[in-house]
């Protein structure tokens, strides 16, 4: 990646976040189903009473003061978050705006790793691991150099490229026709006029050669402490960055090596995120290379002892202390929460949000059942300590850290976002408002989106959660489908049925019955239905007038009526029920 190249930690994770996938939309509601016969006979009654019934199973004029069942879609999930790197001391895109805001090198150091000093390094040469359980190795120099075997008995040879394995042979110089000789390890070839190189690539100092068991080698660059952080700036932060920025990693860097030796193997440091990316003398550079003579041996101390100084790409705008990425470690006074905040110059100040499928991460995070929620457990610097998710078959926990390597985040300064949708269950009735249920977390605001006729989302309103959830009201004129968005994330979306308004009332002029339907058209069929046994039997059809009304004259008999109505773009709706006596 351009720009700082890794944090210093192990492990280490930069994968790049997974990108969004869109979800299906949901399928629309079905209609409410209905039964009847055509046709009855009519007669005369001398009397009629009536009473107006709740209608249950399909959307009618009146309503209910019941609250509906809501349907939900299958919650959305996405991540957005801040910085990359674990967050532990040094931010180097923060130490970048620091220098461009005038700056020094060794004030950036003391408040990156607050109450140190900037003393002299206690040692001043590394042993850096290059090469392990190599069958062969190309050494090669362009002047004459030498090497030293186990006995300490020094071998003169000539420049040109030579293949060092298990067993090394020379030749005795002034005995040319004599045997070559196998000479006893560890080797250590030292350069001559020129510097020495392992399979291609240069370094300086010298090269060990361990020898290992199945015959196998270990290479060691055994080197300067500051020309080692020459091969070291410039493969940790760009060359080109402000000078005071160069220089304040060259001291965190320097630092870092003296603070983290691990000799137990022959050597002192790896050359990759183990420790820190060591490219040798072809990735030198002059801006980098003044930043560490302008150093020269000087780290970072706390009361004498060189500090751990880690360091790691970009913060998001506060770093994090020693307890919020490792939650059992004792704390330690120099690797504490220190504010950031020209880290913002930083390309991954801010990422997200990424949608991931709540099949994948109950998949990879062994979430029992369906996963239904998610919510983080968060340290005063934002880091995420832990993940809890809900499964339709119980909870399960996982660290941030574990969150994080699983999805490849850039850090563990990242939020859970959720998104649902819900609809009432029953259509809602033509002229009348419904509230949509939502969740929205993790965000500040939250787009509703309706669909239109031609098939494009278009958004009606922009809500701002409280409490992780919205309710808004929508008032229809015919069925529709919404869903809520957040940046390029979607939730599925969720069919809002509407049902035209219909009533029923015995009529004023005629004997039997009228009504009124919404929206009003001429030509509309309403079917007037009476109820035998558990289903409904057409009564009759009679059809509205342009503004609505209709009526259906007929002597009913005793029972219990409907009306039904039904239109393109509409689902069925129904009057409520009429009892007559």
């Amino acid at each position: 990646m351009p720009g700082p190249a890794h944090a210093k930690t192990r492990p280490a994770s930069h994968k790049d976040p997974v990108k969004e996938r869109q979800g299906p939309d949901a399928n629309p509601l079905p209609s409410a189903p209905f039964r009847g016969s055509s046709g009855m006979r009519i007669r005369a009654l001398p009397t009629i009473l009536f009473v107006a019934l709740c209608l249950t199973g399909g959307a009618a004029s009146g309503g209910s003061k019941t609250e509906p069942p809501t349907v939900r879609t299958p919650p959305t999930f996405f991540v957005s978050g801040h910085g990359w790197g674990h967050g532990l001391g040094m931010s180097q895109y923060g130490a970048y705006g620091y220098a461009q805001h005038g700056w020094t090198y060794d004030r950036i150091i003391k408040h990156y790793y607050t109450g140190t000093t900037i003393g002299q390094a206690p040692i001043g040469r590394v042993r850096v691991l290059l090469a392990d359980k190599a069958k062969q190795v190309q050494i090669a120099s362009k002047s004459t150099f030498q090497v030293v075997d186990g006995s300490g008995a020094k071998h003169s040879l000539d420049a040109g490229n030579y293949a060092v394995g298990s067993s090394f042979r020379v030749t005795d110089p002034s005995a040319p026709q004599t045997k070559a000789q196998a000479l006893g390890y560890p080797l250590e070839f030292r350069a001559g006029g020129a510097a020495l190189s392992l399979n291609g690539r240069a370094y300086r100092g010298s090269l060990q050669i361990l020898k290992l068991d199945k015959g196998k080698v270990r290479v060691v660059n055994v080197v300067g402490l500051d020309f080692y952080l020459r091969g070291v700036v410039p493969s940790e932060m760009p060359k080109d960055w402000a000078p005071e920025a160069l220089k304040a990693q060259a001291v965190a860097a320097r630092s870092y090596a003296v603070s983290h030796l691990h000799p137990a193997g022959g050597f002192d440091l790896y050359p990759d995120t183990r420790d820190q990316v060591y490219l040798g003398i072809p990735h030198e550079a002059p801006t980098t290379t003044a930043a560490v003579t302008a150093t020269a041996g000087q780290v970072a101390l706390y009361k004498g002892k060189v500090a751990s100084t880690y360091f790691f790409s970009t913060s998001g705008g506060r770093t994090a202390s020693i307890q919020d990425i490792y939650p059992g470690s004792p704390p330690v006074p120099y690797l504490v929460s220190v504010p950031d905040p020209y880290d913002s110059i930083s390309p991954y100040h801010n990422w997200g949000p990424y949608k991931f499928s709540s099949r994948m991460i109950a998949r990879k995070l062994k979430v029992p059942g369906k996963l239904l929620d998610a919510r983080t457990v968060a340290t005063p610097s934002g880091r995420v300590q832990s993940v809890v998710m809900t499964g339709a078959k119980g909870d399960v926990t996982a660290t941030g850290s574990a969150v994080r390597s699983a999805f490849g985040l850039r850090s563990t300064w990242f939020q859970v976002g959720v998104l649902a949708l819900g609809a009432p269950a029953a259509p809602v009735t033509f002229g009348k408002s419904t509230a949509l249920a939502g969740t929205a977390r993790g965000v500040r605001s939250v787009d509703l989106q309706q669909r239109d006729g031609d098939g494009a989302w278009k958004t009606v309103s922009t809500l701002t959660p409280r409490g992780g959830a919205v309710a808004p009201k929508v008032k229809l004129d015919q069925s529709s489908k919404f869903r809520l968005v957040v940046g390029e994330i979607a939730s599925d979306a969720i069919a809002v049925a509407v049902a035209p308004s219909v009533t029923l009332q015995l009529a004023q002029s005629v004997n039997g019955f009228a009504g009124r339907v919404r929206p009003a058209a001429a030509g509309t069929t309403v079917t007037l239905q009476r109820q035998v046994g558990a289903g409904w039997r057409v009564a009759l059809r009679v059809q509205t007038t342009a503004q609505g009304r209709y009526v259906a004259p007929m002597d009913p008999v005793p029972g219990t009526y409907r009306a039904r109505v039904s239109t393109k773009g509409l689902s069925p709706g129904f009057s409520r029920l009429l009892a007559v006596s």
